[in-house]
């Protein structure tokens, strides 16, 4: 259990709450071209890799793409709307610290990235209200970047 500590050597931050790293491997079809995205798009940390597969430092979570042929859910796309925006299904992310979120944000509009939904405010005003950012990897995986204006409203009604 991670508890008030660096998670990255990126010396982001998680809330002070106690945390168990999750691990999460998924399917990419292009080992090179997700391991460029990850690692050098989003500055992600290499760990242990075979010829099949790489381990990255997800903000202290580990992510592991696998090489395997396109899957179904990377043929096409599937979303619910939300705030006014089809947002895929399924997908996965991190919440981060708002100023975390706007350097990631800068970040990756700074390499071109190209995004689902753009970063912005969505339930401005409301409880939740939150900064996010929806795009896809080069292998179809749909990923979130949010921060919550106020932590302790992540799971607020």
């Amino acid at each position: 259990m991670v508890k008030n500590r660096v998670l990255t050597q990126q010396n982001l931050q998680v809330a002070t709450v106690s945390l168990s790293p999750f691990h999460l491997a998924i399917p990419v079809y292009d080992l090179a071209a997700a391991r460029h995205f990850y690692g050098d798009v989003f500055g992600l940390s290499e760990g242990r890799s075979s010829a099949q597969w790489v381990d990255f430092d997800f903000y202290g979570h580990q992510l592991v793409i696998h090489e395997h042929p396109k899957t179904a859910s990377q043929e096409s796309v599937h979303s619910n709307p939300v705030d006014g925006h089809d947002v895929p299904v399924p997908h996965f992310g991190i919440i981060l610290q708002w100023d975390q979120w706007e350097a990631l944000a800068d970040r990756l509009r700074a390499r071109e990235t190209r995004f689902v939904i753009e970063p912005y405010i969505r339930f401005k005003g409301e409880v939740g209200e939150q900064a996010t950012m929806f795009l896809f990897d080069p292998c179809g995986n749909a990923l979130e970047f949010k921060a919550f204006k106020d932590m302790s409203q992540l799971f607020a009604k």
